[in-house]
């Protein structure tokens, strides 16, 4: 995919979104346990389109977070990297690239000090409907655990009070 055509596979996510979340509350132990929360998201391009930043706060928990995301213009890979409120610090990237509707990015990070494969997969559902999950594979990629899923629903323009 060259460069003009992927500098558009995010624009779908522009704009004001409610996400509803499912966490694992123990990742890569065999739990079965989810959390459920909600999150606000703002998404907006940067860099003329060749980059976007989402900022997460939560609804019905104390979470703030951001996910920025810019494109490789010699490959045409996007490189996706996240950040929490807690930490303060960028967690390993992922890099991957859409095909049609759904994105799979890969990358190399830790977890509780385990060497991990993660993966993310974007799905655009519709003009107001979009997924996104998380999985973590111990095993090089043999076998994978999803971890975090996000539901995300469009939420309407925000109408100005009239005058007065």
């Amino acid at each position: 995919m060259s460069e003009p055509t992927a500098l558009h596979d995010f624009d779908f996510l522009r704009g004001s979104w409610r996400v509803h979340n499912r966490r694992l509350a123990a990742r890569l132990v065999g739990s079965e346990a989810w959390e459920e929360f909600e999150t606000e998201v703002e998404s907006a391009p940067l860099l003329d389109g060749r980059g976007n930043i989402d900022t997460y706060r939560g609804v019905d928990v104390s979470m703030s977070a951001v996910a920025l995301r810019l494109l490789d213009a010699a490959t045409g890979e996007w490189w996706i990297y996240w950040a929490n409120g807690t930490a303060g610090a960028l967690d390993s990237p992922v890099r991957g690239r859409f095909d049609g509707d759904v994105g799979e990015f890969y990358g190399d990070d830790h977890h509780d000090g385990v060497p991990v494969r993660v993966r993310f997969v974007w799905q655009r559902v519709d003009r107001d409907h979009a997924l996104w999950e998380q999985a973590f594979s111990a095993d090089g990629g043999a076998t994978w655990e999803t971890n975090w899923t996000m539901a995300f629903t469009r939420r309407p323009p925000r109408r100005s009070s009239p005058p007065g």
